[in-house]
């Protein structure tokens, strides 16, 4: 589990294709690498990987097909910068929102603004997650908590601070670009929880309920 608040900025130094998985080597000589041992989590670019060798200024991760099909690493380049973060411990403080590390899928940059000392930020999310952001939810962008502060349709508004700016890769994107998003966690068990789990193949073939407030008072979401 992590926060989205980001640690430390690393570039990919290797990348090994396997078949359709990825091995990947990340350096960074600004992240604390001395608590970290093998089989644990660190955040790259919002992907959750798991360390399966430890370097003095950095470490070598697998990514499954699955992960490259979901996020931008089908694409990464050699020197390409990515967003880390180790995972939380008890005693951390949540700055940010519980962030899994398993990401939904990828938005486009669809434009770029100053305003003031301040980014502002547009993309567009992919049809199937667009419901899942709500306007002052949070959403992660290549691993980086973030408040959505518009919504219009598929697409979102985000407003970058200077310094996540300057202690993350956002101030690098363009538009265009594609960034790793995952929506918040709540969203998606709240939409879990709203439906029932077909027990048999009559039910299973019957039309799916929709949304109503009936649906929802006998959920118990209402009173």
């Amino acid at each position: 589990m992590f926060t989205g608040i980001i640690e430390a900025v690393g570039s990919l130094r290797k990348i090994e294709r396997l078949g359709d998985d990825i091995r990947l080597t990340v350096a960074s000589a600004n992240l604390d690498l001395s608590d970290v041992k093998l089989g644990d989590s660190i955040a790259t670019n919002g992907v959750c990987l798991t360390v399966v060798e430890c370097l003095g200024d950095g470490y070598v991760a697998d990514i499954s097909a699955e992960t490259v099909n979901l996020t931008g690493f089908a694409n990464y380049q050699v020197g390409e910068k990515v967003n880390l973060e180790k995972a939380v411990m008890p005693t951390t403080r949540l700055g940010g929102h519980l962030v899994s590390g398993h990401v939904d899928g990828i938005a486009k940059v669809d434009a770029v603004q100053q305003r003031g000392k301040a980014i502002e930020f547009w993309l567009s999310a992919p049809h199937e997650l667009a419901k899942y952001i709500a306007h002052k939810g949070s959403i992660t962008i290549d691993g980086v908590s973030l408040t959505v502060n518009e919504v219009d349709g598929c697409r979102f508004r985000l407003t970058i601070v200077p310094h996540t700016a300057q202690e993350t890769t956002l101030i690098e994107l363009s538009p265009g670009d594609a960034v790793n998003i995952e929506v918040d966690l709540i969203a998606r068990y709240l939409e879990r929880l709203m439906f029932k789990v077909p027990e048999n193949e009559t039910e299973k073939n019957a039309p799916k309920d929709t949304i109503t407030m009936e649906l929802l008072a006998r959920s118990g979401f209402l009173r």
